[in-house]
């Protein structure tokens, strides 16, 4: 039997979705400041990705919302810290240096609200994020933990590329890595996925003609994939 309990197990679940939001979402931002090279009200795109309602001035407004804005839900800043707010739970299962990773992340991102150089002053972010995660692979021996957090992480991963319509390699190739994940959790978990769900996904992603029909389904059912009507034995 599990001994972690379904209170950790869904801190532990969501340490991997916010971690993995923040980073995507810093990553979607940097190929947005490509795009307005030379042009202008370049983000409403993004907003309809997630039907959201454009409340900004300009693409500098909406830049620094997303990036900065805590009392913005979708800002890369509070999808980081409602990641380490998780961690500070968490600290005796991932480590304090895991941990320490995410601090320094939150520290970095804050010098950038100010800097006259804000693309720049991000670039030391993606590897603070991938030493975030090679330290959670050196220090934590427990595969629950590590699995379920992964979870968070793929989870999280399709959602957003299926959101912001990636390629359908690209999806197909994170789908694969989530159905490793979910077959590597021990069995007597508190974490058990529902198998309904799941087929929904596999239904969507089963052919690009499929992921080119639509994505809605497949979006809903990874929001509900623990959900415990009919879970995997």
């Amino acid at each position: 039997m599990s001994t972690i309990s379904k209170e950790h197990s869904d801190r532990l679940y969501w340490l991997g979705r916010y971690t993995e939001r923040f980073f995507t979402t810093l990553r979607a931002l940097d190929k947005m400041f490509d795009k307005m090279i030379g042009k202008t009200h370049v983000y409403p795109e993004y907003l309809n990705y997630f039907g959201l309602a454009d409340t900004y001035t300009d693409d500098r407004d909406f830049i620094r919302s997303f990036l900065f804005d805590m009392s913005n839900l979708n800002s890369a800043a509070s999808c980081l810290e409602r990641a380490y707010d998780n961690g500070i739970v968490l600290r005796e299962e991932i480590s304090t240096e895991s941990l320490s990773f995410l601090q320094i992340a939150k520290d970095t991102l804050k010098k950038a609200e100010n800097n006259g150089s804000i693309r720049l002053s991000l670039l030391p972010i993606e590897d603070i994020i991938y030493s975030f995660w090679g330290s959670v692979n050196e220090h934590i021996f427990d595969d629950e933990i590590r699995n379920i957090i992964y979870i968070g992480k793929t989870v999280e991963r399709l959602d957003l590329y299926m959101r912001m319509k990636y390629p359908y390699e690209k999806v197909k190739l994170e789908y694969v890595r989530l159905l490793k994940n979910l077959r590597r959790v021990p069995k007597g978990t508190p974490y058990r996925y529902n198998t309904a769900q799941l087929s929904v996904i596999e239904e969507t992603l089963g052919t690009r003609e499929d992921y080119e029909r639509g994505t809605g389904g497949a979006i809903d059912s990874l929001g509900h994939l623990f959900d415990t009507s009919e879970v995997y034995a």
